[in-house]
Formats: structure tokens, C-alpha cells, sequence
């Protein structure tokens, strides 16, 4: 029975080097088309990928045919139905389409008027996020390079003489032993041999010699002995599996959810945050092993919740954001030290805030939460002119570069806000 093994590189999916080729030719429009996604959808709908569509005439291919020059005799085929002067009429529909045969009469028109003008393809998941944040970046990625935890995996090591007796390697223990055995009865073996060719010899010898044949005996009896005594394992040849541990350095990074939960903020407003907290995630899922997420609203108080809660709790009354501020303070000196992990947050509120709270609140993130964050964002989610929070926050934005804060206004204006948060620099 034959046995078929397919080596080659793209055995099982042979279009993948094509496929790659065409999203590169292609990669303006497929990066518009991704745009516009993202206003069409919702964006927490990332489990799937997207159906892009081309217009035909960009993806026709160059063909060689031959030209006009030269004597050549061509029959032409005729017809039984038309003949010179006979009018046609329009195909039905109003040949509205496009494309290929959608407005000319020609056979390839659809009878809905519809022609052959666009194609469309579909996109994996990981294409579709690859397209959606290629040109962003996490914004002080350098400094993420100190705060990655160094991570100790035990791998194996080779053999050492000495150990536990729960890490002795059988195998090699016995390949040592035989190996020791051998050397040291090897002499004495091929002595033995030639003692017994002896001993044969003078059994066959006429006359019989009685005493060169009991000492022949004496000295075989002595060597077997002594290569009985050779111990089968001794000490010396134990050998004990050998491990290491090798560093494996992991980065990981939690994200915290801070939102204003007052009564001023209606069940819309806090669907454009969750899309924001969303891309967020995404983003940083991206770069980081491991992503936590804290979730923390508030309204005069603050509290640290569930997902569920966090976005579909009601609550009334005023608005106190310092509240949130302290208890993320709070949960990062407990939980989540600097030096151990990569701090990211975003705020999310309508502006609304007790005046006096507000410089409260601008103080708490210059001495307690940007020294220690990566990039703290404030997205503000109103059409109203802006209130003492945002003027006060304002006032960070030149001193600290890890410190950014925008305003949403619509659903249509949450990926290009993500994108001017953490767009690259270049140089």
C-alpha cells in the first residue's frame, strides 16, 4: 500500500501565496471598503470577518491577443432573426445595470437590470483586524519593555550524576551500567575464552593430564568469579534527568473601564463608550499575552462591577468623578503594581461633573494615576459645549504625552476618534 505525504508549503490551502498576492494588489480599496464597515456594523462584532467588494473593471488582468496586422480569412457567424435595418428593443428592466451587458442590450444583461460590475470576497477575522489597525500603535511602547514580567519555564537539560530518586533516568542509568560492565569484564572474558580452548585441548590430549586440566578448571572457577562480582548497577552509573529554568519574558497589560453612570448618561451614550472599551480591548489584545479588564462606574460613588452592570445598570442622581479616580488608584496599588504590569485606561463621560470636583480630578491624574499609566484616553460623549472637566483636563494634555482626550459625538465618529488616539508617529 503507497503512502502519499504532501511536503509542500501551501499543500493544504495552494491559493494561500495567490490570496496574499490580491489582497496586496488590492490593498486601497480593500482598505476602504474595511472603513466603511466599520460605520455599517457594530464593531463589537469581531468574531467574523467582512465581505469586501471591488469594481470588476480593477481587477481585470493583462492579456496578450494577437493584432490587427497581417492577411487572415475569418468566418463570421450570421443570424435567422435580424437582418440590416431591423430595430432592437431594450431589454426589460431599463437596462439600468452595469457591468458586463447591464445597460447595452448585450445577452449578458440580468433581466432585474442588474449587471456584473462589483466583485466581492470574504475576509477571515484576523485579515479584517490586521486591515482595521494597521496603522495604529500603542502609543509609549518603549517604555513597556522595563515592565514585562520575566517568566520561568522548566525545560529539560541533558543528564547529571547526582539528583532526586524521582528524576533518575532508567534508560540511561542501564546504558551506563552495561557500559561499566563491559569494560570492566572484557579482559577477563577473552581471558575466560582462551582458558576453555585450553582446557578442550588438553581433554582431547592423549595421555591425560589430570593436574594441567584441574588447574585450568581453577582459574576458569576464579574468572567467572570474579565477573560475577561485578555489581549489574552500581552508584556510579545512576544518572538523574537535568533541568533548567530559561527565562520567557510575557508581557501582559490591564485595561480600566471608568464611566459616568448618572442619570444624564441615556442607554445610547453608553453604547458608543462600550464600542470605544471594545477596540480598546482588541487593540491591546493585539500586543499583550495577557489583558484584564477592571470595569468601575460611578455616579457619586464608585464601584468596581461586572461587564453586564457596567453598561446596563441604571442609575440617577449627580456625578462625582473623583470617586473613580480614587478607587482605580486604589485598585492598582492593591492589584496591579507598575512595575509588574502595563496600565491603560479610558474614561468615558458626558462632561457633566460638580464644578468643584473637577480640579479634584485633574490632581489626582497628575500625582497618583499618569506617572503610573501607559496612556490614559478621555473621551467625552456629547453635543453640548464643554463643561469644567474637560477645561481642566485640557490643561494635561501638553505636560504629559501619555495623556489624550477627544470628543464623540455620533456611533460614525468612534473609529476615526480611536484612530487619532493611537495613530503612529512618524518621524
Amino acid at each position: 500500500m503507497a503512502q502519499f505525504i504532501d511536503r509542500r508549503l501551501n499543500g493544504k490551502n495552494k491559493s494561500a501565496v495567490n490570496r496574499q498576492r490580491f489582497l496586496r494588489r488590492h490593498k486601497e480599496q480593500i482598505k476602504e471598503s474595511v472603513a466603511d464597515a466599520v460605520n455599517r456594523r457594530s464593531i463589537t462584532n469581531t468574531e467574523t470577518g467582512e465581505d469586501v467588494t471591488i469594481p470588476h473593471k480593477d481587477i481585470k488582468e493583462p492579456s496578450f491577443h494577437q493584432g490587427q496586422g497581417g492577411r487572415r480569412e475569418r468566418v463570421h457567424p450570421g443570424n435567422d432573426q435580424f437582418i440590416t435595418g431591423d430595430k432592437i428593443e431594450r431589454p426589460k428592466g431599463g437596462g439600468q445595470g452595469g457591468g458586463q451587458g447591464g445597460g447595452s442590450g448585450e445577452g449578458d444583461a440580468s433581466p432585474d437590470g442588474e449587471g456584473q460590475d462589483e466583485f466581492t470576497f470574504q475576509i477571515s477575522k484576523d485579515e479584517y483586524l490586521d486591515i482595521l489597525f494597521e496603522d495604529l500603535a500603542l502609543p509609549n511602547l518603549e517604555k513597556n519593555q522595563v515592565n514585562k514580567i520575566t517568566e520561568w519555564k522548566t525545560h529539560r537539560s541533558g543528564y547529571q550524576s547526582a539528583g532526586i530518586p524521582s528524576n533518575i533516568a532508567i534508560v540511561r542509568s542501564l546504558q551506563q551500567s552495561l557500559a561499566r560492565r563491559t569494560a570492566m569484564t572484557a579482559g577477563k572474558r577473552r581471558e575466560l575464552n582462551l582458558l576453555m580452548e585450553q582446557l578442550d585441548q588438553v581433554k582431547m590430549t592423549e595421555p591425560a593430564q589430570p593436574f594441567e586440566e584441574s588447574r585450568l578448571k581453577e582459574e576458569i572457577a576464579e574468572l567467572r568469579k570474579k565477573i560475577e562480582s561485578v555489581p549489574f548497577i552500581d552508584t556510579f552509573d545512576l544518572r538523574y534527568k537535568n533541568y533548567e529554568k530559561r527565562p520567557i519574558p510575557s508581557s501582559q497589560a490591564v485595561m480600566f473601564c471608568l464611566m459616568d453612570v448618572s442619570g444624564s448618561m441615556d442607554q445610547a451614550t453608553k453604547d458608543i463608550a462600550k464600542r470605544f472599551y471594545v477596540l480598546l480591548y482588541l487593540f491591546l489584545n493585539r500586543t499583550y499575552e495577557n489583558v484584564d479588564v477592571v470595569f468601575i462606574r460611578h455616579h457619586t460613588q464608585a464601584k468596581e462591577v461586572d461587564e453586564h452592570e457596567f453598561f446596563y445598570s441604571q442609575e440617577t442622581g449627580g456625578t462625582i468623578v473623583s470617586s473613580a479616580l480614587k478607587l482605580m488608584n486604589e485598585i492598582v496599588a492593591d492589584r496591579y503594581p507598575a512595575g509588574e504590569w502595563n496600565i491603560y485606561a479610558a474614561q468615558a463621560s458626558d462632561g457633566d461633573n460638580w464644578a468643584d470636583d473637577s480640579p479634584r480630578c485633574k490632581e489626582l491624574l497628575v500625582k497618583k494615576l499618569l506617572p503610573t499609566c501607559q496612556y490614559y484616553s478621555y473621551i467625552e460623549i456629547t453635543r453640548r459645549s464643554h463643561q469644567t472637566l474637560w477645561h481642566e483636563y485640557e490643561k494635561l494634555e501638553s505636560s504629559f504625552d501619555n495623556f489624550a482626550m477627544k470628543n464623540i459625538k455620533t456611533v460614525e465618529d468612534i473609529f476615526p476618534v480611536f484612530r487619532e488616539l493611537f495613530q503612529k508617529e512618524t518621524a
